[in-house]
């Protein structure tokens, strides 16, 4: 690993801290409450997550083959293999990966922005109020910009003039989005909830193209 990957993995321990502590604090049933991650609740957000730091690239590629190339499949399958028989359980296996550097491929940022905006897919509807750092959120939200990976992200963006107001982030040109690098990072993945966070005349487009996703 590059220095630059030691400093990616760094941010991801720290932002998987800060959500196992918020996940210590929930009731029985807030763990089964709703997420931005479609039908998932919380407690099948954190198995995912902790499957994403458990498989390395041939364990990865293994299940996908299992699963004759669809994401959905290997999706469902791994998170059934890493959910707890209870939500402590499930929990105390997402603790048990906050130090792993496993991961399929070495797009670091990526996997990062994968810790992040699940996080905000379970905070968000509890109402908990952690951010992650702008350390964090600042090479996901480059990194978003510049390719689809695991969401549409460079889709959602291109064309636009994209820039934080809170951090370094700026990216592009054309019709202005600025806000918080949060709600950009959010909302480059689609989360439709984070666009009331952001202005400037890009953002109809850019609600036009997450009504397309969805629709």
């Amino acid at each position: 690993m590059g220095r630059k990957d030691d400093v990616l993995w760094t941010l991801m321990r720290a932002e998987r801290a800060a959500l196992a502590q918020d996940l210590s604090t929930l009731s029985a049933d807030q763990w089964r409450h709703d997420t931005l991650c479609g039908r998932w609740d919380v407690e099948q957000v954190v198995a995912h997550l902790t499957a994403a730091a458990s498989l390395n690239q041939w364990q990865w590629l293994r299940s996908m083959c299992g699963a004759r190339f669809r994401p959905e499949v290997h999706n469902q399958r791994r998170l059934a293999e890493y959910r707890g028989d209870t939500p402590a359980a499930t929990l105390d296996r997402f603790r048990a990966v906050i130090g792993s550097t496993r991961a399929p491929s070495g797009h670091t940022a990526a996997y990062l922005g994968e810790v992040v905006v699940h996080g905000q897919d379970v905070r968000w509807p509890l109402g908990l109020p952690r951010k992650p750092s702008i350390e964090a959120l600042t090479p996901v939200a480059d990194f978003f910009a510049r390719r689809d990976f695991a969401v549409a992200s460079h889709t959602q963006a291109a064309g636009l003039h994209l820039r934080a107001d809170d951090g370094p982030f700026a990216t592009g040109s054309g019709p202005l989005v600025s806000g918080s690098t949060l709600a950009l990072v959010m909302s480059m993945a689609g989360r439709a909830p984070y666009l009331d966070q952001l202005h400037g005349p890009g953002v109809p487009i850019l609600q036009a193209r997450l009504d397309g996703a969805t629709a």
